[in-house]
């Protein structure tokens, strides 16, 4: 199901996401339906919050980063694969070179 993805300045991108307990109910049916509201948008990575939900959840598939030219070969293959559901993830450390992105 396509879920209404919530424009700027809506509430609930503003509230601090809350953590997934273990056996949250409809968790898999939301994170296809993530999935499937992502793929319609055109997007490579979408965030609960974005969909109406309150968790700490966000999905990514780089896939489509795969093709481009200017990556090494290396990097196009791992892109290739590149589909993850993350749940109650903290960054915990950044580095690395700024990376322009529209």
């Amino acid at each position: 199901m396509i879920l209404p993805i919530r424009a700027f300045g809506d509430p609930v991108l503003k509230k601090v996401a809350k953590d997934i307990e273990k056996g949250h109910p409809g968790l898999s049916e939301l994170i296809a339906d993530m999935y499937e509201t992502m793929y319609e948008a055109s997007g490579v990575g979408l965030a609960a919050p974005q969909v109406g939900k309150s968790i700490r959840l966000f999905i990514v598939d780089a896939s489509p980063f795969a093709e481009d030219e200017e990556l090494e070969q290396e990097e196009r293959d791992f892109l290739k694969t590149f589909k993850r559901v993350f749940i109650n993830p903290y960054i915990v450390e950044e580095d690395g070179e700024p990376w322009p992105f529209e």
